[in-house]
């Protein structure tokens, strides 16, 4: 193993995000938000919370981006890296497992709304909006 490879590895953050969903006539669709830095579409996420669950973290991101609420799942669907890349800091592997939260309460009013967009979409269209290739497989994979 290269120097290289061992500063990639413990440079990895581990993060945690919902995978928001409904059911329509229509079939599944997926909740969207975009992100405050590159506005790209991607998945309410952030880091791990001491004193909560990841799948309890996964909901409260959901809550603070999205502005919604539901049941989320105990186990994750799967996870995926991602190149986090800030302004003024180096960029950073993160590792991200995803947990999916059935949406029962979506609010007009949240705590992120003013920094984000967020749109509802088929999982069709969510597999072509978001870039991570992993992702990508975990949205198409998904039955609800």
């Amino acid at each position: 193993m290269t120097g290289d490879a061992i500063r990639t590895r413990t440079a990895e953050r581990r993060q945690v995000a919902a995978l928001p969903w409904r059911r329509t006539a229509a079939g599944i669709e997926i909740l969207l938000v975009t992100s405050r830095e590159t506005r790209r579409w991607v998945t309410p996420k952030g880091g791990r919370m001491p004193g909560r669950t990841d799948a309890e973290a996964a909901a409260l991101e959901a809550l603070e981006e999205a502005g919604v609420e539901g049941a989320v799942t105990r186990e994750p669907l799967g996870t995926f890296r991602y190149l986090k890349v800030l302004k003024r800091r180096a960029p950073r592997w993160c590792v991200v497992s995803v947990y999916a939260l059935r949406v029962e309460v979506e609010h007009d009013d949240w705590q992120e709304r003013g920094q984000r967009e967020r749109m509802w979409v088929s999982r069709d269209e969510a597999v072509r909006r978001v870039d991570e290739p992993d992702l990508k497989a975990l949205i198409a994979a998904f039955e609800g």
